[in-house]
């Protein structure tokens, strides 16, 4: 699994969004949404600007919830479904108001890094350390206008962390349940010529049974995870300024095997997976005309490689790439006016083939007033095998008062066949289906946000629709793949926020979601409804913690099986002995509740890690 990892060319477009709508999930500063800047739309606004629904869990917000992963962060917010086939390095998938998870576009510092290897193109959310993640920003429903491919169900944009201003490093290891050890370091220095940062981080556990232990399976399967993460930055002359990044991971995690007859079809086995990820860019920014015209540039570059064992020996390879080109240009005609438009071209190869995606995209923002922003965007991506696609988006917003934001949006995605996909043929058949088409959606959302005079209490609601057609299914009559399945999901997103005074706030979610495919039964692994609360303290002195309760609704799963409803309590608590050296501890799952996110796939009982963080 060593292979030069060959980063081609020069610089851009920097992805970096910073919040998004009222409905953030961002942990710290009083900023409310009149004032922090987004660029979700690929054009700065503030929250109170932007149309559409963006989610943000920011470092602070990371910190307080102490998870090692990513994807138990993600999985707190609403309208968001996580399923993963056992824990501690099991197949984690991120679905969005529904959406297949094959149809959450994934970016790491603006570079997608979906597997064009795997049979749906979708992301393993499995191995991504929370330690190198600056924040996570989920963009719900279609995307394609500003993404491209694979942007259907909603978009989960990665930023690795910034360096800091001066000398800075950090230190920390702990300790827990299932030989659990967890440990890393960085170090990091930014001055007026530039910047940069250096992480690592490893973890290992025994784990536990991906298979469910209640179904008699004991053996452990375990899991190791090192990750390293660089961030550079250059400043040039007039305002220029060229960025790079860098994440690798490298990961061993144990699994079970296929048992005709048991709960889920799977028990204790001898399986082992052995994947490398690797994703980076170079990127250019040149600002001209006194600024009103930013010019960005990237190139960026993502791999992974996976390779499986069965009882010692070989029985799975393969090999995906992914490389991009991006230019856009941002130009501020006046104060109420701004035009974005831009190219990108991106190659992706697994094993021996490969696809080419050429995208051209045009947005105009207008705001006639200081309470009325309205933005719109098309985009047309050209797919070397399947054509062109075309798609749209519009979003406005509008405030009647300064306690009062009403939005909507309306988007079109796309999703053009995976290279498996296009290529893949079995049960007699000799030939792939040249007949695929892309998948299409339309989803539209209308919402209102409210806070108080003081700014202490927010609440917030978003009503969503989506429709999803040319749903690519494999197909044992066509010994492939082929355009079978319609989907159609609706729902309710709540929100609501209580900054009782600067030592303590809580806040509550709730989703419901109704998805069928056309023939109206449900789709599997979607709850219905699904909610959390989260309290926060952090009272005068050195002492502070986070509680949160998750609710999950009832799930069905494959043979008509209904997976029970759970609810799951975690703590989080840190306490500072100085301004450099701090002891922190974890209980996770507080009450001891089994549940499954995937029939016959367990999950870890009570577990309790404790550990020691030094930074200067």
């Amino acid at each position: 699994m060593e292979r030069a990892f060959r980063i081609a060319g020069l610089t851009t477009l920097a992805l970096q969004f910073t919040l998004a709508s009222a409905q953030s999930l961002d942990g710290g500063g009083d900023a409310g949404i009149e004032t922090i800047v987004v660029t979700a739309t690929r054009l700065e606004q503030t929250a109170a600007e932007a149309g559409a629904t963006v989610r943000v869990i920011d470092a602070a917000r990371l910190e307080d919830l102490g998870f090692n992963h990513a994807v138990d962060a993600i999985s707190t917010t609403p309208g968001v479904t996580i399923n993963q086939n056992g824990a501690f390095g099991g197949s984690a998938s991120v679905r969005i108001r529904g959406a297949s998870s094959d149809q959450t576009l994934v970016l790491i510092d603006g570079v997608a890094v979906n597997d064009p290897s795997s049979p749906g193109g979708g992301f393993n959310f499995a191995r991504l350390d929370t330690e190198h993640i600056e924040r996570i920003e989920i963009l719900s429903g279609p995307q394609s206008t500003l993404w491209g491919t694979d942007a259907i169900g909603g978009v989960v944009s990665i930023v690795t962390k910034r360096p800091g201003k001066g000398l800075n490093g950090s230190l920390f290891g702990q300790a827990g349940s299932f030989d659990t050890f967890r440990g890393g370091a960085s170090v990091s220095h930014g001055g007026d010529a530039g910047d940069f940062r250096l992480a690592a981080t490893q973890l290992t556990t025994r784990g536990i049974s991906k298979a469910d232990e209640r179904n008699g399976n004991t053996e452990n399967d375990g899991f190791d995870s090192l990750t390293m993460s660089a961030k550079a930055g250059l400043n040039l002359p007039r305002a220029a300024r060229l960025d790079t990044s860098l994440l690798w991971n490298d990961a061993q995690a144990e699994f079970d095997s296929f048992r005709s007859g048991a709960e889920g079809s799977v028990g204790d086995g001898d399986e082992v997976s052995e994947t490398m990820e690797r994703s980076a860019h170079v990127a250019l920014t040149a600002p001209l005309f006194d600024g009103r015209l930013d010019n960005r540039l990237l190139v960026g570059r993502a791999e992974i490689e996976r390779h499986n064992l069965t009882n010692g020996f070989t029985s799975f390879d393969a090999m995906g790439e992914r490389t991009l080109f991006r230019y856009q240009g941002t130009l501020e005609i006046d104060p109420r006016n701004t035009l974005a438009a831009g190219a990108e071209r991106e190659k992706s190869t697994a094993n021996a083939h490969r696809s080419v995606l050429t995208g051209l995209f045009a947005l105009y923002e207008f705001r006639p007033g200081d309470r009325l922003t309205l933005t719109g965007g098309v985009r047309s991506d050209d797919h070397d095998r399947f054509g062109s696609e075309t798609t749209a988006r519009l979003a406005a917003s509008y405030r009647p008062s300064p306690r009062v934001t009403l939005r909507g949006s309306w988007g079109q995605g796309f999703k053009a066949p995976t290279i498996f996909q296009s290529t893949f043929f079995c049960c007699g058949a000799t030939a792939a289906n040249e007949s695929l088409r892309p998948e299409h959606s339309n989803g539209m959302e209308a919402g209102l946000d409210w806070k108080s005079a003081a700014g202490r209490v927010e609440a917030g609601i978003t009503l969503f629709r989506q429709d999803t057609e040319d749903m690519i299914n494999f197909s044992f009559s066509v010994g492939g793949y082929e355009n079978i399945a319609r989907v159609e999901s609706q729902g309710i997103e709540v929100s609501a926020s209580w900054t009782f005074n600067e030592y303590f706030e809580v806040r509550a979610d709730y989703a419901w979601i109704d998805a069928a495919e056309g023939n109206g039964n449900p789709l599997l692994r979607l709850p219905r409804h699904s909610a959390t609360l989260l309290m926060g303290f952090d009272p005068p002195g050195a002492f502070s913690g986070t509680l949160l309760l998750r609710y999950n609704g009832l799930e069905p799963d494959r043979g008509g099986v209904e997976l029970d409803a759970w609810t799951r309590l975690d703590f989080n608590a840190r306490y500072e002995l100085s301004d450099r050296f701090e002891v922190y501890g974890r209980i996770e799952n507080l009450f001891d509740t089994h549940y499954q996110q995937i029939l016959g796939y367990g999950t870890p009982g009570r577990s309790v890690s404790v550990g020691a963080r030094w930074q200067y």
